[in-house]
């Protein structure tokens, strides 16, 4: 049976951070469109500008797009035993897509990491981010100032100044937060706190993970 998990969390949440390690850990592909189209705005491609000028204004990219990168990621081989989205779904429509683009596969596994929001602005206002690969600095690696998987240079997101830390939490609660509506009802949901040490919160993704395994089992 493939391991096919949906991270959903707001901005902040650590859904990223979580999102790597469990993909490394369990040998499976970590599908993150933030990735993608960060791919796309070093590369300098129209797209890739364009999603640059919207995310830097805190806003969403389109679904149209955003289904389309996801659909042709899924369908790589490396899929087949599953994967893990960070960033995907972020709409109710991008939601329902993608179960369209999931019939005929196994079933997708959510987990919700919950933190309060004023824990979230304190979090992103002080994080860090990796200017060459993104990847989102912790520990001694945020103290250092250099990035501890390619030694990069660490700096401030964009789109982690104040004001638009408040537009991006905004934009979450109208249009993403209904997906906790959307997937609540289903057997294979669960919810976990955000606010543990990362060892905890990780401990506690993996034992969401295993016991809606051990449901289907039972089933």
């Amino acid at each position: 049976m493939a391991l096919n998990l949906i991270m959903l969390g707001p901005p902040g949440a650590g859904k990223g951070t979580q999102a790597e390690r469990f993909a490394r850990e369990n040998g499976i592909p970590k599908i993150s469109t933030g990735d993608i189209l960060r791919e796309a705005f070093r590369a300098g491609t129209p797209l890739g500008l364009q999603a640059k000028a919207i995310m830097d204004r805190g806003e969403l990219v389109s679904d149209d797009v955003m289904i389309g990168i996801v659909r042709e990621r899924i369908d790589r081989a490396d899929c087949i035993p599953g994967f893990i989205l960070d960033g995907f779904p972020r709409t109710v429509a991008q939601a329902a897509a993608l179960d369209a683009i999931m019939s005929g596969r196994d079933a997708l596994t959510v987990v919700d990491i919950v933190v309060p929001e004023v824990e979230l602005v304190r979090r992103l206002a002080s994080r860090l981010i990796c200017g060459s690969c993104g990847l989102n600095a912790e520990g001694n690696g945020a103290v250092s100032g250099t990035c501890q998987r390619c030694g990069g240079e660490l700096k401030q997101r964009v789109d982690d100044s104040e004001g638009v830390v408040l537009e991006r939490l905004k934009v979450y609660h109208r249009n993403t937060e209904p997906l906790i509506e959307y997937y609540r009802a289903r057997p294979t949901f669960r919810s976990i706190d955000g606010t543990q040490p990362p060892d905890r919160v990780a401990a506690a993704l993996a034992a969401a993970v295993r016991s809606v395994a051990n449901q289907g089992s039972a089933a």
